[in-house]
Formats: C-alpha cells, structure tokens, sequence
C-alpha cells in the first residue's frame, strides 16, 4: 500500500484526451467528481455504472471514498479516464486485486484517440460530394 501523509492511495488515468487523478481513502462509499457528487457529475447511468466498475469487480463497493479530478475530453472519454484511475488506485492499495482487474480489461489503458483531418477531405476520411453532371 502506497498511501501519502494524509492517507490517501493516488493514481492516473487517461482516455482519449480526458485525464483523471483519482484519490482514494478507507470511508463510506463515496464519489466525488470535480468537487461534485458524482451523481450529478455523470447524468447517464451507463457513465456511473462506469465508474463503479472497479470497486463492484474487486467487492469493495462502499469501503473506499474516491475522489477525481478530471479534464479535458468529454462526459464519455472522462469516465473512461475515471474508470482506469480507480482501479490503478485500487491495485496501489492492494496488489492481489490486480489479476481480477486485469481479468476484466480495467487495467489496460484505450489508446484509441481521434483521427487528424486530412487536407482535400470534409473531416479524417470523409469526402466532399462528387458530382458527375
């Protein structure tokens, strides 16, 4: 267990261009994102189901308060940064989570990131409209 002063586990996660520094520390259960609930945070239940997945996998649903700084990207990049952050926070505080996490995909970071615009095309592949006549 790699805890600071204040007893915190820290960790990085990152998706698409979103980064999240996840914190987590032994309370209640609670999530907070940005200095907000993360209820209110992430509207769409999918973006909380999310960010829970960590903590269901390894059964430690209710035992850890986390809490997220994240930026850039969008809503959807942003959870995924989230997601990959707790369970990199979870294997710093306790090493025999990993296989399980690891198991499930929450440790492997989505290097899928967006396409550069080509110069002669409307966006990364798409053409202009061709006409014949």
């Amino acid at each position: 267990m790699k805890a600071n002063a204040h007893g915190f586990i820290t960790a990085v996660g990152r998706r698409k261009t979103a980064t999240a520094r996840v914190r987590i520390k032994a309370g209640s259960g609670k999530i907070t994102v940005n200095n907000s609930v993360s209820l209110d945070y992430f509207k769409k239940k999918i973006l909380q189901m999310d960010l829970e997945q960590p903590l269901d996998i390894t059964g430690n649903t209710g035992k850890f308060d986390v809490f997220v700084n994240v930026r850039g990207g969008g809503l959807s990049g942003q959870a995924g940064a989230v997601r990959l952050g707790i369970s990199r926070a979870l294997v710093n505080y306790d090493e025999t989570l990993k296989s399980s996490l690891r198991t499930a995909g929450m440790l492997t970071r989505d290097s899928r990131q967006k396409e550069r615009k080509k110069y002669g095309l409307m966006k990364a592949r798409r053409r202009y409209q061709f006409s014949k006549r």
